[in-house]
């Protein structure tokens, strides 16, 4: 993962890894983030499983890749696409001078949600240890827990997976920030949301939201409460939507605005960490008759981001990818002992 992706090649690979000893096989996957994101990740992955442990019979097919495009050939499909673009915004302008009422109840609505989530957006994030200058060297921790755990949490508090995840993350890096001698403050956390239709599939179509995780709070069921709330008003005020609405309008602005805008997004002031929840398949998959056992999930760090933190459902497993700069961030692996130790204290206060 230290080693960028060649540009004279498709942006993806996969290395197999072989541990003999325990009769292990691992596959490790990259591919950049401007092909797909990580729900299609997981669909692409699937297309190399079967849902039984015999083979599907495939037939032998001769497949020979397509020829490079050339200049001209790249500048028609340029043109295409953003001929494309226009004429989806002038379908818009229609509809809307077809039913002006409706069209302002809705432009007033998605403008009210838009500054909501601007207001989260722009709210500044503490400054952290987790917001140093970035090393080349990565590293990846992990940790497992049954999925059973974290749906006892949900039950017992009327919560969700995904606020059991984020709290258990809170409390860790309240274990880590205490454990580097750090005054523990409550970050922001950039957290990715699905936003994609039944009919997208592959590609890049997800939004997200701004949450604050409380490592302030020494209670671990204080911390799953407080996130629970937060979580709750983003989904209410229709947050994931209106970031989605606002990329999609930023797309339109000159190049310069779109530069500004990603720098912006992307900066240590806006988040101090993305924590990211990626389902994965329920049912058994197998490779040549091996079954698959865990999905270890790596969320890519941007500038000034020493940190990423990913969960990904298997069957009945939860796997947790802690991804850190290996120079800033040395001790991911006691971080992800942390997320374990986060998941055990909810859990011992449901029983």
């Amino acid at each position: 993962m230290s080693v960028p992706l060649r540009r004279d090649r498709p942006l993806w690979e996969i290395w197999i890894c072989e541990d003999a000893e325990h009769r292990q096989l691992g596959l490790v996957g990259k591919v950049h983030h401007c092909m797909v994101d990580g729900i299609a990740a997981v669909e692409l992955g699937s297309l190399l499983l079967d849902p039984t442990p015999q083979p599907r019979a495939c037939a032998a097919q001769e497949w020979h890749a397509a020829p490079e495009p050339g200049a001209q050939r790249l500048l028609a499909r340029g043109v295409r696409d953003l001929l494309g673009e226009q004429v989806g915004l002038l379908s818009g302008s229609l509809h809307a001078l077809s039913s002006p009422q409706r069209a302002a109840r809705q432009a007033a609505s998605s403008a009210l949600r838009v500054t909501r989530t601007l207001g989260h957006s722009l709210h500044g994030a503490p400054a952290s240890i987790l917001n140093r200058q970035l090393s080349p060297l990565r590293r990846l921790a992990w940790t497992e827990r049954p999925l059973a755990d974290l749906r006892a949490v949900k039950r017992a508090y009327d919560t969700t997976i995904n606020d059991v995840m984020l709290a258990a993350v809170a409390g860790a890096l309240r274990s880590y920030l205490l454990r580097s001698g750090q005054q523990p403050v409550a970050l922001k956390a950039m957290v990715p949301v699905n936003v994609r239709s039944p009919h997208d599939v592959l590609g890049n179509h997800i939004s997200f939201v701004f949450a604050d995780l409380p490592c302030d709070e020494p209670r671990p069921l204080g911390r799953l409460n407080r996130i629970h709330e937060t979580m709750a008003q983003r989904k209410r005020d229709g947050e994931p939507e209106a970031a989605d609405l606002a990329l999609k309008a930023a797309a339109h602005t000159p190049p310069p605005v779109q530069h500004a805008l990603s720098r912006l997004i992307a900066s240590p002031r806006t988040f101090n960490l993305v924590v990211s929840n990626i389902p994965g398949p329920a049912e058994p998959l197998y490779m040549l008759g091996c079954p698959l056992h865990a999905t270890y999930p790596v969320v890519p760090l941007s500038e000034r981001h020493a940190l990423s933190i990913g969960m990904t459902t298997v069957g009945d497993l939860a796997c947790f990818g802690v991804y850190a700069d290996r120079r800033t961030l040395p001790d991911a692996d006691g971080l992800a002992h942390d997320i374990d130790e986060a998941l055990a204290e909810l859990l011992a206060e449901v029983y």
